[in-house]
């Protein structure tokens, strides 16, 4: 399986040029049109005009799966798919009210390539447990498309949070993220990566490789690993 997941927070340029880049190494010339899941946002148009306008769109054709009479359908004939950011519990809502988590194992399994951004990479994972979303909507269920092994926290970030209150910085005294995994894990035993701003997962024969930033790794009853660009994540997922 061939699965690209963005951390999100594309807001510079030079992040954005790497999006691009991603994008274009990924998919590669053969791909003309790209699937859009814009399922995380309230309102599909505008979410796939944004798409475009700024960029994200990577130069290739993307059209909203919402665009056609039936989602399942118009998967299963997609040459490339793009799940994109906002509330995980909307995105995984409509993705199982519209019977979409079998159809998209089997596509991926087949060989499209899956790129998810933010709440389209949490959906990537076994489950969307690992979200930082409110909870707007009540899914039927938390199960995700699992199309990799581990879950990831996306827009990670490591440490205690100071809050910039007029021109003095006020630390913030909620739940770091760290605290957030632990909680995970005292419930759930399956690894989690902190994928922090601008940093991408390319999962590609087998392999897990860190692109673009840093990212955390967690494991129950083990100490946390920071890890950097070009690291094979994969060893030390015992893959």
């Amino acid at each position: 399986m061939r699965v690209l997941l963005g951390s999100g927070g594309f807001r510079s340029d030079e992040r954005r040029e790497n999006l691009r880049d991603e994008m274009k190494d990924f998919f590669g010339p053969s791909v003309s049109t790209i699937l859009f899941i814009p399922y995380a946002v309230q309102d599909h148009d505008a979410y796939v005009v944004a798409m475009k306008q700024h960029g994200f769109d990577g130069g290739y054709n993307l059209v909203g799966i919402h665009e056609f009479p039936d989602a399942r359908k118009a998967l299963e004939q997609a040459e490339a798919v793009y799940v994109g950011g906002g509330n995980s519990f909307r995105l995984i809502d409509s993705i199982h009210k519209e019977g979409l988590i079998e159809p998209m194992r089997a596509l991926v399994r087949e060989g499209c390539p899956y790129m998810g951004v933010s709440a389209g990479t949490n959906v990537a994972c076994p489950t969307m447990m690992t979200t930082n979303d409110m909870p707007i909507v009540y899914p039927s269920s938390f199960e995700s498309f699992g199309l990799v092994s581990y879950q990831v926290n996306a827009h990670f970030y490591g440490g205690q949070i100071w809050a910039k209150h007029g021109e003095e910085f006020v630390e913030h005294f909620g739940e770091t993220r760290e605290d957030r995994i632990r909680e995970y894990h005292e419930r759930n035993p399956t690894p989690v990566i902190g994928l922090e701003e601008g940093a991408f997962l390319r999962n590609e024969n087998g392999k897990v490789h860190l692109k673009h930033g840093s990212a955390t790794l967690f494991q129950p009853g083990v100490p946390s690993k920071v890890l950097q660009s070009g690291f094979d994540i994969s060893v030390s997922l015992g893959g």
